[in-house]
């Protein structure tokens, strides 16, 4: 299993969604499909579900559903709780290449 520093410690921007999936919609995978497809190798895209990470997510303090957070060589650039459109997470992932 991969471990969530190495997950968070390239030098590429990395937006991952947490999730609860009891609440996963397909609307809003559909967004972090467009994302990942209209970004490509320039960025990571990833869900995690905070039901299956608790820890994880008490760690990050992730307290709303969904999160949007963007790391970039560890560090957090990004961080916003509630639903978000395709084209905001673009652009926001944008500017950390």
């Amino acid at each position: 299993m991969t471990k969530f520093g190495d997950i968070i410690g390239i030098d590429k921007p990395v937006l991952i969604d947490f999730y609860a999936d009891w609440s996963d919609s397909e609307p809003s995978l559909q967004t972090l499909r467009d994302v990942a497809a209209a970004l490509g190798d320039k960025a990571k895209v990833i869900k995690i579900d905070i039901r299956k990470n608790q820890i994880l997510a008490e760690a990050l303090r992730v307290k709303g559903n969904p999160t949007f957070i963007i790391y970039k060589n560890g560090e957090m650039k990004w961080r916003q709780t509630g639903e978000q459109d395709a084209n905001t997470l673009i652009g926001l992932v944008k500017q950390f290449f």
